[in-house]
């Protein structure tokens, strides 16, 4: 007897960049080993959506109106740079508006004490940009990709991925309870990484970074990105041509695969 899938969370994942020396560079952050999700794993930073994300009061303190899940999927997406990694993607309240300057170091230095109470849900992230007379850079982040956990998975989540450029001089640091490192690679860099079993990548992830890798730069990736169409991803269960045990991907999806064998996931 078949039982119903789970229904999948709403969750967000952002993919901070910034311009290296030859390519781009994102920032990828470690998670801790006894998170039970992806543990261990080199992930963007991001998590599932709360439900103060979704309280209409944030429409005043956020640039950029992309209804109610767009809306609520990004502002999880920026409170979640912030809680794992530091950066903060803010402008202040007198400068706010499309390519408005985010704010700088010291402004992210100030609320570096607030990422673990906010993160323990000990202080509002709304009440915290509203004291401080911050706005979220909603408009700085473009939609990149869309993924749904696999049916017969326990835990699902609807997960929006984004791309978005660094702020500048903000400097990225872990926060030592969900994450134990935060470092900036090459796209191809990490996936060399986990071809040569230094670092471990779940298949979304995985994905993500292998479309990343065509941006030459950030100008190229926001220009590249920001116009393509966002093509949702439910991975199906299945067997190859071998009756190996894979997940199919739907080809319009871009990302120039669309069968993963099982034995490569990981999760």
């Amino acid at each position: 007897m078949s039982q119903t899938p789970a229904e999948p969370r709403l969750s967000a994942t952002v993919l901070i960049i910034r311009d290296g020396e030859e390519v781009p560079q994102v920032l990828m952050v470690k998670r801790h080993y006894q998170i039970d999700f992806a543990a261990g794993a080199l992930v963007f930073p991001g998590g599932k959506a709360n439900e103060e994300d979704s309280d209409p009061a944030w429409d005043a303190f956020t640039d950029g109106d992309f209804g109610p899940v767009q809306q609520d999927a990004r502002i999880a997406a920026v409170r979640e740079a912030f809680e794992e990694s530091g950066l903060l993607l803010a402008r202040h309240s007198s400068q706010r508006g499309p390519g408005a300057t985010l704010v700088g170091p010291a402004v992210s230095e100030r609320l570096a004490p607030h990422r673990g109470p906010v993160d323990r849900r000990e202080e509002s992230f709304l009440e915290l940009m509203r004291d401080n007379d911050l706005v979220l850079a909603l408009d700085s982040l473009i939609h990149f990709g869309h993924w749904i956990t696999p049916d017969m998975m326990p835990k699902r989540f609807d997960t929006h991925f984004y791309i978005a450029p660094a702020p500048a001089d903000q400097i990225a640091a872990h926060d030592g309870r969900e994450t134990t490192d935060a470092v900036w690679l090459g796209a191809q860099e990490a996936l060399d990484m986990e071809l040569a079993e230094q670092a471990t990548i779940i298949f979304p992830t995985r994905m993500n970074l292998v479309k990343l890798a065509r941006a030459t730069s950030v100008a190229d990736a926001a220009s590249r990105f920001g116009s393509e169409e966002v093509v949702s991803v439910l991975p199906k269960a299945g067997k190859d041509e071998s009756g190996q045990p894979c997940l199919f991907i739907p080809e319009e999806a871009g990302y120039g695969q669309m069968i993963e064998l099982l034995s490569r996931v990981n999760v």
